[in-house]
């Protein structure tokens, strides 16, 4: 029985662990070819080699247009189109108020929002009417978390363009739409909490435990699909609860 991805096309950026690998599975598993991006080629490699012939690893940073530029350039040669854009690459710091330097303030929005705009605009000329493009957001920006003022409202801006982008792009059908994780175990949450914080994070979900990547990754691929062809301009949150209740 053929995937609700099968022969779709799919960019998955930020690809070689957490969420972006699990959802590079999920994809593949669900008939996509996915091409997954990251800054590190050893890590890449090891993630499609992880997952089969049906990935395809580019080196790139989401933070510099020439790089996105050379990304898409290569999807146009060899598959002509890209049907669906996870923009996930994102990065997280907790810095206080008080302390915020400017080179924090610049290296999470260059990733966070800067990237995020630059991934999804320049899919446009591959991408066919009726895409789907999904943003990778978070709970912090509907949350007061201590420190993470500069990561929360770069979240915040995610979440306001997948409303914007809906009118813009409502000509073509192309679906925009922002999955929203809570605390998820994954990489990048281990390299920003430490163990204390990690428990407290568990706690504050209903459910009571970090969320595995497989988790929003099948929320994504969801809204990838034609099973959500009538959602558009949403947020869906993956949180076990954790901003909800």
């Amino acid at each position: 029985m053929p995937g609700k991805l099968e022969g779709k096309v799919a960019l998955i950026t930020g690809g070689s662990a957490g969420i972006g690998l699990a959802t590079a599975r999920q994809f593949a598993e669900d008939g996509a070819h996915v091409y997954i991006t990251g800054r590190r080629q050893r890590e890449l490699d090891a993630a499609a080699a992880s997952i089969g012939s049906s990935v395809t690893a580019i080196q790139g940073d989401v933070a510099k247009p020439e790089d996105l530029d050379r990304i898409y350039a290569q999807i146009g040669r060899e598959k002509g189109r890209v049907d669906i854009v996870f923009a996930n690459a994102g990065i997280g710091e907790l810095v206080p108020f008080g302390s915020i330097t400017e080179g924090h303030f610049d290296s999470i929005f260059a990733v966070n929002v800067k990237g995020v705009v630059f991934t999804a605009q320049k899919a446009l000329p591959l991408m066919p009417d009726g895409g789907s493009i999904i943003l990778n957001g978070s709970i912090a920006s509907v949350k007061g978390t201590p420190a993470a003022s500069v990561y929360s409202a770069s979240k915040a801006a995610v979440r306001s363009f997948a409303r914007t982008w809906t009118t813009d792009l409502k000509d073509r059908g192309i679906r925009v739409n922002v999955v929203s994780p809570g605390p998820i175990d994954t990489p990048g949450v281990h390299d920003v909490l430490v163990p204390e914080q990690l428990k407290a994070e568990a706690s504050s979900t209903a459910i009571g435990r970090l969320g595995r990547p497989e988790e929003p990754a099948k929320t994504v691929a969801f809204l990838a699909s034609d099973d959500a062809s009538f959602i558009t301009g949403a947020e869906m949150f993956v949180d076990g609860g954790a901003a909800q209740v």
